[in-house]
């Protein structure tokens, strides 16, 4: 796909990964297909809510909700979301294993639209932010070319929105920045890894490959 100035406006994310025991696999499901993703893009300020599966590496599951603007993530609104859980979500969060939650501005975004399959690359925290978001706009214009590449984005966590979910470990809990790659296509974010791994020299096996489950944008809920 042909590559795209970067963003002037910044949206913002919401990255939620967690594994689940496969005997609640099933309601977990359920739950999170038929109430929680709906639930949250109602939120004012939240543009669209996406589910990801584990294709390897990391958490199982994975929910991406990109927002207007970190902004969403300090109104009334979003809070008050959590004030009125219902039993179902109530039992349903607590069934999460190892989560993972981040609170992050988009930034250095490379192409548009949404693929059928993602990774996410794990960056170092001692790389200035200048550098980071240099380096996934000069990724982006370098993997633009493959076929398959959707979109690729720089997901950089905020400290102070980032709290961790109520099982989320605290222990070491360290908040690094992702590199995002959106595909159509498996072998597309393969080779995409590969070249983001050597440019910000992480370990391209340590990075996740997930596949689309489902999409839900604001603008569905009418």
């Amino acid at each position: 796909m042909a590559n795209n100035a970067s963003s002037v406006q910044e949206n913002g994310l919401l990255f939620v990964a967690s594994d689940v025991d496969a005997a609640d696999d099933a309601d977990f499901n359920r739950w999170y297909d038929s109430e929680h993703v709906e639930e949250r893009v109602r939120i004012p300020g939240f543009i669209s809510g996406a589910r990801y599966f584990s294709a390897g590496g990391g958490r199982k599951y994975l929910g991406l909700y990109r927002t207007e603007s970190l902004g969403a993530f300090q109104t009334e609104a979003y809070p008050a979301a959590f004030q009125r859980q219902t039993p179902w979500s109530v039992e349903n969060l607590g069934r999460m294993r190892d989560p993972i939650r981040r609170v992050c501005a988009v930034q250095s975004v490379t192409g548009f639209g949404s693929g059928s399959h993602l990774a996410v690359i794990f960056l170092p925290l001692e790389t200035p932010a200048q550098i980071l978001r240099d380096r996934a706009l000069e990724i982006g214009k370098k993997i633009a070319d493959i076929d398959g590449f959707v979109q690729s984005y720089l997901l950089s966590p905020d400290t102070a929105l980032s709290t961790p979910l109520p099982k989320e470990s605290t222990d070491g809990r360290q908040l690094h920045p992702m590199f995002a790659v959106e595909a159509s296509r498996a072998d597309a974010i393969d080779a995409a890894i590969g070249a983001a791994s050597g440019i910000f020299d992480t370990d391209a096996a340590e990075a996740w490959r997930l596949s689309l489950g489902w999409k839900l944008h604001s603008a569905d809920l009418a």
